[in-house]
């Protein structure tokens, strides 16, 4: 029947046969615009810090970039020492709007994959991004607790940072965490919330979308500490076609600037003391 249906109805000719396309990148081989009026060279630069090179090239240039030639290189991230100003909302002398903590769970075990945990700030004026501290969290294979006991070390990490809140990814082994996290909180009389995430997307495409636009546009800090962690190993030898070592760490961060984040509002000055001169007579 299906061929009766189609076939006085087949093409004689493809589809827009002979029609040529046109392609005008927005730069000229000298890296003019050839459209100023529009595209001024102030808007392509803001138009390149805000997607990155590889999103900057595919839509722009119209030079697709492949997979296997993209990196994260982490001399290309912004190296920092300075502690976050709660007061202030300060951090390497720029105003912080929000912040994200974000676990991406395993069993902490040798052999599995890396428990990590991450905290970024945001400057979202400026479209920065500062990984602020990571956490690699590891259990004895005979520990029978290793959830827990993970759970443990986060409120550690929690505290430490005055977070309340923190986001886990709930896939697989994840699915329990919430309330591990609730009960490890309640016995230590701390308040917190724990929000639920749960990824479908491609690991690799999630690092990759998350992490080059903002590390190719110089939107993307670190703090000088991680250099003792595993991340920039894992940077180095990231590849989106995959076959490489751990990269959980950068699934994290992903994460973490992927998640709705907390705003960030400053306290003000430090609260004065006053004394009370009680010296007087009825």
């Amino acid at each position: 029947m299906s061929n009766i249906v189609y076939k006085n109805f087949r093409f004689s000719t493809p589809f827009l046969g002979g029609f040529r396309a046109l392609k005008i990148p927005v730069l000229d081989p000298d890296g003019n615009s050839v459209w100023p009026e529009v595209f001024s060279p102030g808007r392509i630069e803001t138009m390149r810090q805000s997607v990155g090179h590889r999103h900057f090239s595919a839509q722009m240039l119209l030079e697709f970039v492949p997979p296997d030639r993209i990196r994260l290189d982490p001399g290309g991230l912004k190296i920092y020492e300075s502690v976050f100003d709660l007061h202030s909302a300060r951090l390497d002398g720029q105003l912080i709007t929000g912040v994200s903590m974000y676990w991406d769970p395993s069993s902490g075990r040798r052999k599995s994959d890396d428990s990590v945990c991450v905290l970024i700030y945001r400057d979202d004026h400026n479209r920065n991004v500062f990984i602020h501290d990571i956490l690699y969290m590891n259990v004895d294979d005979n520990d029978t607790h290793p959830l827990m006991h993970q759970c443990e070390m986060v409120l550690d990490f929690m505290m430490q940072h005055n977070i309340r809140r923190i986001s886990i990814e709930t896939n697989g082994i994840g699915n329990a965490l919430p309330e591990i996290m609730r009960d490890a909180a309640s016995n230590r009389g701390a308040n917190i919330y724990v929000h639920k995430i749960i990824n479908t997307r491609n690991k690799s495409d999630r690092i990759l979308d998350a992490i080059e636009p903002l590390l190719s546009s110089g939107h993307l800090y670190a703090h000088a500490h991680l250099a003792s962690t595993p991340l920039f190993s894992e940077m180095l030898g990231w590849s989106p076609m995959g076959g490489v070592g751990h990269d959980d760490g950068l699934d994290a961060v992903a994460g973490a600037i992927s998640c709705p984040p907390i705003t960030v509002h400053p306290l003000g000055s430090t609260a004065r003391t006053y004394s009370a001169n009680t010296n007087f007579q009825i």
